[in-house]
């Protein structure tokens, strides 16, 4: 272990050492059984005499911090103060403080306390993908000069993945884009951050679906512009209530999120000519658009639009592994080179390794099979649950008509929004995990409701946990 000692400006070089190392192994930065350096390899790097340090390490082990054995070296002893000494010890809190902002981010607890019926949102069947084709994929893009040689790639992406996305998209969207206008990132949340940052100044005002992606008007926020919740009907955001002056409006027409209504089309030419006059851009989030399971697929705004308003996002977490953290921006051509200038500036690429791999996946047809494997699991789940909500809960809840995505929402009959926080209080102490639909609401809690997703738990586990659930309401 290589361990730092400062000795400059010191004079007793002997008891520096020892003091430096004695206070390490009473914070607990050193541990029980840590080892320190040879005493010829610390003098070195000291560049003092081997006594010096030897003199040092003598006195530790005389009062029991440290315990020194032929050939097995130095050693933090066992039942020091070490074992019992807080690993994580702080320094003062310091002068510096955050912007004020940051006081009202909430970050979410850990992912991985999967409950026993999960009926969250945002997480695909990790157990469907395809992890021998993927792995050996990796493998083999491991074993390429271009991907293993030590260099930097294309800030914009690895080509063959952007050559790879751009006809994938064409055949499964009717998008037609030229791979340079593809910029590859680490996910939606990246590709918002950029679209800020090269359309946005601090007191723009960003317009984004009430209820919404929260994620995402907090990153506004913090950008330092003025967000601004738009309701939702049934037939996606309400274009009459944009406010005036917006620069930026944020949608998911394919399935909006959280309610899954689809965007119809005279809505969604409202929406353009509506940034045509108010000369304002749309980021078009195609959420959840490769799982639909009823009703004829509806064109992408991208495909409409035929002034360059329109920046189309794109993302793999749920097609495949959020673990991946693989998405894209298709931006207009105007827009494309200063993507890719954002992109490097922020963290110069994305993993070559995953984008190498990806793009063989794609290309080789495993990606379309692995969309159809798991769409015909998720449409099953889609259908029972649906059942499941008709038959039990008619009397409770009122099902949002939705036929695509990894979820389904349902507004509360006769229920409070606390009433429904408190419901779903006691469905998770019954191993139930649901979101309360109030909890989106970007100007405030949105109406009563809950929204449950099918993504994460298994298909024989529905029937029990919406059994739960529905003994989570009482008499």
């Amino acid at each position: 272990m290589e361990f730092h000692v400062s000795l400059v400006g010191r004079r007793d070089l002997t008891g520096e050492i020892y003091r430096q190392l004695r206070k390490a192994i009473m914070d607990g930065v050193l541990g029980s059984g840590d080892q320190l350096p040879p005493s010829r390899e610390l003098a070195r790097r000291l560049n003092v005499s081997r006594t010096t340090v030897t003199v040092a390490y003598e006195r530790l082990a005389a009062e029991g911090y440290v315990t020194s054995r032929v050939g097995a070296g130095t050693v933090v002893s066992f039942g020091s103060r070490a074992a019992v000494n807080n690993r994580r010890r702080r320094k003062p809190v310091g002068a510096l403080r955050p912007r004020a902002i940051w006081d009202s981010i909430r970050v979410p607890g850990p992912f991985d306390r999967v409950p026993q019926f999960p009926f969250i949102t945002g997480t695909p069947d990790a157990s469907l993908f395809p992890h021998q084709s993927w792995h050996r994929l990796v493998s083999r893009e491991l074993r390429s000069p271009k991907v293993s040689g030590g260099v930097y790639g294309d800030a914009a992406g690895h080509p063959k993945l952007r050559e790879a996305i751009a006809r994938h998209i064409a055949i499964s969207r009717g998008l037609e884009a030229s791979p340079d206008d593809v910029t590859i990132t680490n996910g939606t949340q990246q590709a918002l951050d950029i679209m800020a940052r090269l359309l946005l100044a601090a007191g723009d005002r960003v317009a984004v679906e009430d209820p919404g992606y929260h994620p995402l008007a907090r990153l506004f926020r913090v950008s330092g512009t003025q967000v601004i919740g738009v309701p939702v009907d049934g037939e996606g955001l309400v274009v009459d209530a944009l406010p005036r002056n917006t620069r930026f409006v944020y949608v998911t027409p394919s399935h909006q999120y959280p309610l899954g209504v689809t965007m119809s089309m005279r809505r969604r030419q409202a929406l353009l000519e509506w940034a045509e006059d108010a000369n304002a851009a749309i980021i078009e989030d195609d959420y959840d658009s490769e799982f639909r399971f009823g009703g004829r697929p509806v064109e992408p705004l991208y495909t409409l639009d035929t002034t360059g308003r329109v920046i189309y996002l794109g993302s793999f977490s749920k097609t495949m592994l959020p673990t991946l953290r693989l998405g894209f921006i298709v931006t207009p051509p105007s827009l494309s080179a200063a993507a890719h200038k954002a992109k490097h500036v922020m963290d110069w690429h994305t993993s070559l390794l995953l984008q190498a791999a990806l793009a063989r996946f794609i290309d080789d047809g495993s990606f379309a099979r692995h969309v159809r494997k798991a769409g015909g699991v998720y449409r099953k789940r889609h259908e029972m649950i649906l059942e499941i909500l008709k038959r039990r809960f008619a009397d409770l809840l009122e099902v949002v008509p939705s036929a695509a995505g990894l979820h389904i929402t349902a507004t509360a009959r006769g229920y409070s929004a606390e009433q429904m926080s408190r419901i779903a209080r006691r469905a998770s102490e019954k191993g139930v995990a649901v979101h309360r639909l109030s909890r989106f609401g970007i100007n405030g809690p949105a109406q009563p409701g809950l929204v449950i997703g099918y993504g994460a738990i298994a298909t024989e586990n529905i029937d029990e946990g919406l059994c739960r659930l529905r003994a989570s309401f009482g008499d």
